[in-house]
């Protein structure tokens, strides 16, 4: 356990981002799911409305460290090319 004054304090701080970035990975996580539920009822604009708001969120997450870019653009990547199967399909 902490035990100097430094310790403690960061003890603090570690918890407070902690609580910062499960906020953000759960809203990012919920926009995929909900981008995913579109594209699994087959709804051709639910799923890109969906997706458009999906995009935002899962940037916000690379830029603040949850995510790598890479595996952020991965993740949209991906979502836009099932979005566009139900499109073609």
């Amino acid at each position: 356990m902490a035990n100097t004054a430094s310790a403690k304090k960061a003890v603090r701080k570690i918890e407070r981002k902690t609580a910062v970035n499960k906020a953000k990975r759960t809203r990012m996580r919920s926009s995929i799911r909900k981008t995913e539920e579109a594209i699994a009822s087959g709804n051709k604009q639910a799923a890109s409305e969906a997706l458009k708001a999906a995009q935002p969120e899962i940037m916000k997450a690379a830029t603040s460290g949850i995510l790598k870019k890479n595996t952020a653009s991965r993740k949209i990547s991906r979502l836009a090319a099932r979005v566009k199967a139900v499109s073609a399909g």
